[in-house]
């Protein structure tokens, strides 16, 4: 039996960089081990700081969902301080959050994981010639598109919030102020430029016309209906990944989790799920059904992590970010703690909101109830067809010039918070303690936590590690399906990467019976 242990490192994220362990026996990875190797400890930088800082330091955790760290922080301290918020500042806050999920979605889709359609290894696929002209690094026709149509878009952020990234308008009680009619209107100009992009180039077809997809059949339809829906991106993606089997590839644990985002104003005419308060519902998938989401059933597990694990899997409130200088024994091998609900790992992502929320068309998808690669990226890149006429209804209702955007409130000497939505990667989570106006602890459980999580003292894998098990590699020295796999979870990658040997190559000669170490380069 031919046995392979490779090290595919970094894979670089915005809280650290991700390193990823596979043992690969008989071309088939056997098993993996997601680890973050860098500690940058913002939880403990927030300690004894005034509590308002938060809303200046969470922000730069990470340079892509900036906003959503920064609405996570102000709705912790909407929490702990009893602040109510005005429509117009809910309609503000969900509308940046918003744009960001739209730059993300496009960025992450054909920057990081589409370039890897132009690998060597797919060049024997019918459709690898269309894939170079279009996803090529630096010159294929869609990534020049998406570099341009989303630095446009994130103006709308600049506008509404003053700057991008880490900006700091959401405020306890509100945002800073509202915008002009005039700004209004460039945004809703900025909007619809992207929307005529997106519909045109990306879906080939109509919001509308996707929105009334509910099935395989119905997708399957959609595709041969007309020339523009197959040469579209969403339509070239569709039939690319079922050619290279993405559509059975990287089948995650089947628990799914989403805290609920883009909390709706009381007078709208946009229309939440019923029972729900959330646009975006919350809820934990448990393999068999949807259940409510309680967020005291929130636990960290540190034991395969380099932190002191000293009371066992903990609920945010009461954990600790207690650093150990790293063994290299085995056991603890990842920065990145182990985030767990009712004791189970649980992936998170566009994804599972499609499948908290009962989408029809994913849940009829093969795989879409467990998740594959195909069905991960596809939730992402259709994403923007259901945000995009929610934002612009929310832009509309903001044309007011009476509403208020900010209600006052006290401060209050102790305190808890949480501060929980749906960011661009999914869940994200802020739990702040306040003792004598001074942050006591601060715990921040991001998506990629909840995706790349190492396992737990029961040895239950991470999602992604879930997934990566049982993947077929037909070259174990140039394993484009492992990085099919990790991508399509939307680690914080900021860079288009592909695996190569310490010399540069993209293959190596090496046995199979050796240990080899592969480094993805920028």
């Amino acid at each position: 039996m031919a046995t392979k242990t490779i090290e595919v490192l970094p894979v670089n994220r915005v809280e650290g960089d991700l390193k990823v362990r596979l043992t690969i026996e008989d071309r088939e990875v056997t098993d993996a081990r997601c680890a973050g190797t860098m500690y940058r400890g913002f939880e403990n930088m927030l300690i004894g700081r005034s509590p308002l800082d938060s809303l200046v330091i969470t922000p730069r955790i990470c340079g892509i969902c900036t906003t959503s760290h920064l609405k996570a922080a102000a709705k912790a301290l909407d929490m702990a301080y009893k602040a109510n918020t005005p429509d117009d500042s809910l309609r503000l806050r969900n509308v940046t959050v918003m744009t960001e999920m739209l730059q993300n979605d496009i960025r992450q889709s054909f920057l990081l994981f589409f370039p890897d359609f132009t690998s060597p290894a797919h060049a024997q696929q019918p459709l690898y010639d269309e894939a170079l002209r279009r996803y090529a690094v630096f010159k294929g026709e869609a990534v020049v598109q998406t570099i341009r149509e989303t630095k446009k878009l994130l103006e709308i952020i600049s506008i509404l919030g003053g700057q991008w990234p880490h900006s700091s308008f959401i405020v306890p009680g509100g945002v800073v102020s509202l915008p002009s009619s005039n700004d209004i209107g460039s945004c809703r100009h900025l909007l619809s430029n992207f929307r005529r992009w997106y519909e045109t180039n990306v879906l080939g077809c109509t919001l509308e016309r996707w929105g009334e997809i509910e099935s395989r059949q119905g997708l399957e339809e959609w595709l041969h209906e007309k020339p523009a829906h197959s040469e579209g991106d969403v339509g070239f993606f569709i039939r690319f990944a079922k050619a290279a089997g993405l559509d059975t590839m990287g089948m995650g644990p089947g628990t799914f989790i989403s805290f609920g985002g883009l909390t709706m104003p009381t007078v709208t005419r946009v229309a939440a799920p019923e029972g729900h308060r959330n646009y975006m519902p919350s809820g934990f998938y448990d393999g068999e059904a949807v259940q409510v989401f309680d967020e005291r059933m929130v636990r960290e597990d540190v034991s395969r992590a380099y932190f002191d694990d000293y009371m066992g899997p903990s609920h945010p409130f009461n954990g600790r970010t207690l650093p150990l200088q790293p063994t290299g024994d085995g056991k603890k091998y990842s920065w990145s703690k182990a985030p767990r609900y009712h004791g189970k790992p649980a992936e998170t992502g566009p994804l599972a909101e499609r499948i908290i929320a009962s989408d029809p068309l994913f849940l009829d998808l093969p795989a879409g109830r467990r998740g594959s690669v195909f069905e991960r990226q596809l939730a992402r890149l259709v994403r923007p067809a259901a945000l995009i006429p929610i934002m612009d209804q929310w832009l509309k209702e903001m044309l007011r010039q009476d509403s208020e955007f900010f209600h006052n409130y006290h401060t209050k000497k102790d305190g808890d918070g949480v501060g929980l939505i749906q960011a661009p990667r999914g869940a994200l989570g802020h739990w702040m303690k306040i003792v004598d106006n001074k942050i006591a602890n601060y715990q921040i459980i991001t998506p990629t936590a909840w995706n790349l999580s190492p396992t737990d003292k029961n040895d239950l894998k991470g999602p992604c590690e879930h997934a990566l098990v049982g993947t077929r590699v037909a070259d174990p020295d140039n394993p484009v399906e492992v990085e099919h796999v990790i991508r399509s979870f939307d680690p914080c990658l900021v860079c288009c990467v592909h695996a190569v040997t310490p010399d540069g190559n993209w293959r190596n000669k090496g046995q199979h019976n050796n240990r080899r170490r592969f480094t993805l380069r920028f």
